[in-house]
């Protein structure tokens, strides 16, 4: 069961999911993402690491919806508290 601030809190995320900004931002993270992951532009080490943690970040911004959606369903599958109690 949901609590009610959690609940408006994946409200909130499913409405910045509707959102054209949010839909532009991920475009552009997926055209960026192709010119970081180039081997050729990479300079030394430190950069390739760098371009690996950013590679990392954009990554979980494309699939935060999923993210977020798994987290309801595991969370709407979690008993409340009270049925486990009347439960014991």
């Amino acid at each position: 069961m949901i609590d009610k601030e959690l609940e408006k809190y994946y409200e909130s995320m499913y409405t910045l999911f509707h959102n054209e900004g949010w839909k532009s931002l991920l475009a552009d993270l997926k055209a960026n993402a192709v010119h970081i992951n180039s081997v050729e532009q990479t300079t030394d080490e430190n950069n390739l690491h760098f371009r690996k943690g950013q590679l990392s970040i954009i990554a979980s911004l494309l699939t935060l919806e999923q993210q977020i959606r798994a987290a309801e369903e595991q969370a709407q599958e979690e008993p409340d508290e009270e049925e486990e109690q009347e439960a014991a």
